[in-house]
């Protein structure tokens, strides 16, 4: 099955990913994955890629797509693959179909409220790359890592005003992206707001009815 996993960040995308990719045994393909290892391999793309990063710019779409279908093109893709983190655009989405045909973009839908307050509450631990959260999975002791005592801090990606402006650039960038996949008929929205449990049965049972 070839799927596109659309999402806000804080939607828990990679923690369903991740569960998706096992059980159809298809590889987990990360943009900024893919992005690295190109230019760690010095594939063509991967050098023209580094030029950008080197530079301090943002590598453009065209030299994206280039890595994308570098990747699609390995023996692991053959029976599909799970594509997270592009497309991002409405452009992107277009150059992406002429290279393959997606079976499902499959969007985990989460009120912005409850994602504001999933992700504000992560504390991390940079001594040993613990994290916790405040109400769903606390430290013992408040502020302080379970694991080795360090005080735990908020990464800036999780600070309010930080998420409340991913999640704007999210709404006017990518979320169009549902109308395009919907117009394609390739569009499948499931409830992200419930347990990782619940969201996963949800998913599961969305693909199973799309097949």
């Amino acid at each position: 099955m070839k799927i596109i996993l659309l999402g806000a960040p804080g939607s828990g995308k990679g923690t369903q990913a991740a569960e998706i990719c096992k059980k159809y045994g298809i590889p987990h393909i990360s943009t900024g994955n893919i992005l690295r290892e190109a230019i760690k391999n010095g594939t063509e793309t991967g050098l023209r890629a580094k030029e950008y990063t080197n530079a301090g710019k943002l590598v453009p779409d065209e030299v994206v797509i280039g890595i994308i279908d570098e990747r699609l093109r390995q023996d692991d893709c053959k029976t599909g693959f799970l594509l997270d983190g592009f497309p991002r655009t409405i452009p992107q989405a277009e150059a992406l179909a002429k290279i393959v045909e997606v079976d499902v973009a499959l969007s985990i839908d989460v009120p912005d409220g409850m994602i504001e307050r999933r992700m504000s509450g992560r504390r991390f631990c940079p001594g040993c790359g613990e994290t916790f959260h405040t109400q769903h999975n606390p430290p013992k002791n408040d502020g302080v890592c379970d694991r080795c005592e360090a005080k735990l801090v908020i990464r800036e990606d999780d600070r309010e005003d930080t998420v409340k402006k991913r999640l704007a650039t999210y709404h006017e960038q990518t979320e169009p992206l549902c109308g395009f996949y919907d117009a394609k008929g390739t569009l499948i929205r499931v409830d992200g707001s419930g347990s990782v449990a619940e969201t996963t049965v949800s998913v599961f049972k969305a693909l199973e009815q799309h097949d």
